[in-house]
């Protein structure tokens, strides 16, 4: 099956400090933590490696690896690190006839910072990423997809979304969007506006509490409890004043369109619903954890390429989370990615 993924490419940095060599700040009210850098201190760093990244391309390999024939449409700058990712995708097979690039922008780089919990910190220039424009997505790149899986578009690159999506509608493949938390808050009404044209929509715990506001402003306020077969209650978005039951949460999404709903919630494991299902509860697998960068991705990209392959949400949730855990054994995002094969007999 062809599979097309859309979004960001970046070349990443990362850097992995032992944790007694820099000092970690806990807000105990907010739960927030902040890594404390000292100025004109060189720290030393256990090991500093360079690797291809952001969510298109993560989301390619994976679906390269799950044996979908793949192409990425990104856009590059014309600079040695746009050949850095263009490598990374010929050896994994992955299409680069949809690769666009900027006359005036270089390809993204990240910066990270793995200490603690390997939760990386990270600095972010998104250069090229930024330029996504009308003719970079033209109607014909999703010619005979079966799959098109959507990740975060930032700055103008957000305007083409409708179009991507619509496109990808069109062409009849099963559309997955995976957004970045800019286009949520900056672009949120136009984001709910397109989900007609999305069958699976995920994002992260964090970024379903910013959503809660407008739901509730398009939707009104309407309390609806429910339980997850039976497992308990679910968690509570808590934000601006507003409890949003998730299960309220799902039901309000799906009223927007996708039938798949996912929201993970990092070391607490994910909740799956499918609107003619039910509600599924997919705990976190214990590995040892080298590095959460690229989690999400291998999470939402493994989902939506079962789901499309036809498996049902409790199996479908089952590989997303076996992949997610396989890549938070490395410190960078592809390594830990793997083949159906792996997935299915692990």
């Amino acid at each position: 099956m062809k599979a097309i993924t859309v979004g960001s490419a970046t070349v990443d940095v990362i850097a992995t400090v032992p944790s007694a060599d820099i000092e970690r700040m806990t807000l105990q009210n907010r739960h927030t933590s902040f890594l404390l850098l000292e100025p004109g201190k060189k720290v030393d760093a256990r090991s500093v490696v360079r690797q291809t990244g952001g969510g298109a391309i993560n989301a390619a390999v994976s679906l390269s690896r799950q044996g979908f024939k793949v192409a990425a449409l990104v856009k590059l700058g014309a600079d040695p690190d746009a050949e850095t990712i263009l490598s990374c995708l010929r050896d994994e097979g992955i299409d680069t006839s949809l690769v666009r690039h900027s006359e005036t922008e270089t390809t993204a780089v990240s910066v990270m910072i793995a200490s603690h919990d390997r939760n990386a910190a990270i600095f972010t220039h998104r250069g090229a990423n930024r330029t996504m424009e009308v003719a970079d997505v033209p109607v014909a790149a999703f010619s005979g997809a079966g799959l098109v899986y959507v990740t975060n578009l930032s700055n103008a690159s957000v305007e083409r979304f409708p179009d991507i999506l619509a496109r990808a509608k069109t062409a009849s493949a099963f559309v997955a969007v995976n957004p970045g938390i800019l286009q949520l808050t900056q672009k949120t009404n136009e984001f709910f506006d397109n989900l007609r044209n999305a069958d699976l929509f995920t994002c992260n715990f964090d970024e379903a509490r910013v959503l809660v506001p407008t739901l509730v402003d398009r939707m009104g306020w309407d309390k609806h409890e429910g339980q997850a077969h039976g497992e308990g209650p679910l968690p509570e978005l808590t934000i601006e004043g507003f409890h949003l039951p998730l299960e309220d949460y799902f039901r309000r999404v799906h009223n927007h369109g996708p039938r798949f709903v996912a929201v993970t919630m990092g070391g607490d494991g994910a909740y799956l619903s499918d609107a003619q299902n039910g509600i599924h509860f997919e705990p976190t697998l214990e590995v040892e954890v080298v590095g959460t960068a690229g989690a999400g991705d291998a999470f939402a990209s493994t989902l939506a390429g079962s789901l499309v392959r036809g498996l049902p949400i409790a199996a479908a949730a089952k590989l997303a989370a076996r992949n997610a855990a396989s890549v938070v054994s490395f410190i960078d995002t592809q390594t830990g990615l793997l083949t159906l094969d792996a997935l299915e007999k692990s």
